[in-house]
């Protein structure tokens, strides 16, 4: 019978499922109680002997490759672990090899310590990390992110005229290069993402101002600086003083 931590979990799954069902539970009940899916819970439930959960592929039956066991065996020990040679029909062998097996089969008789095994691949991106490569300057990013990058933009066209966009915007705001904008959202319009579109009908209710903002050296920056300074005054001394003496400390300052 099948040792280890999965067959222990499914011993107590099993007893679990069936002390509930004893209870009176139904299976969306269970479901609920153990955080299974109900699938999951059906199955232990229609199972009445565990041997049943237990039982594997492995141990069901003969294989493809049982009768040239001792040949790949002795294969395998003399040196030759690749698949490939091992499988081939060699006219000079003494025992013909056997068809070729499935990697399922194949498993069965390499030692755990001698499979080969494929190197996982790299993560996944998450959005947020994908979203600040786009909208990084490229010459701050690194070469490991540069070449990921580039290999999603291979994969989606629609990316690819996303990362345009915004770097053609970055490029308006940067080099203040304002009279550009109605060119820019034109073009958004009409090849542009739908978050795009919506940023694009924000600008709209208010060109003339963000035109502005793009385009002369003048800002709002100091008046926001004052209010910011007013505020942080005010919340020092709240509590602790009048309106004369913060008229005093705003006035000193200036």
């Amino acid at each position: 019978m099948p040792d280890g931590r999965l067959a222990t979990r499914t011993r107590e799954r099993h007893a679990a499922v069936q002390q509930l069902l004893s209870n009176g539970l139904t299976i969306s009940a269970i479901s609920k109680k153990l955080s299974l899916d109900r699938k999951t819970v059906r199955r232990f439930a229609h199972a009445h002997e565990i041997d049943e959960l237990l039982t594997t592929t492995r141990t069901a039956g003969p294989t493809l490759l049982s009768e040239h066991e001792t040949y790949l065996r002795e294969r395998f020990a003399a040196g030759c672990t690749d698949a490939a040679r091992l499988t081939a029909r060699s006219p000079n062998a003494a025992t013909a090899a056997a068809p070729e097996p499935s990697a399922g089969s194949w498993h069965h008789f390499a030692p755990n310590a001698e499979r080969r095994t494929r190197p996982a691949p790299p993560p996944a991106p998450s959005p947020r990390q994908v979203t600040g490569w786009l909208t990084s300057r490229p010459d701050r990013l690194t070469d490991a992110n540069s070449r990921r990058l580039a290999e999603i933009l291979e994969r989606s066209p629609a990316l690819t005229v996303l990362r345009e966009h915004v770097r053609g915007f970055a490029e308006i705001m940067v080099e203040r290069r304002g009279l550009e904008l109605l060119g820019w959202m034109s073009d958004v319009d009409a090849t542009g993402s739908p978050a795009l579109r919506s940023f694009t009908a924000g600008l709209r209710r208010d060109l003339d101002a963000v035109a502005a903002g793009l385009t002369l050296e003048h800002n709002s920056g100091p008046v926001e600086g004052h209010v910011n300074r007013i505020k942080m005054l005010k919340r020092q001394m709240y509590g602790r003083a009048n309106l004369d003496l913060l008229r005093k400390r705003v006035l000193h300052l200036e």
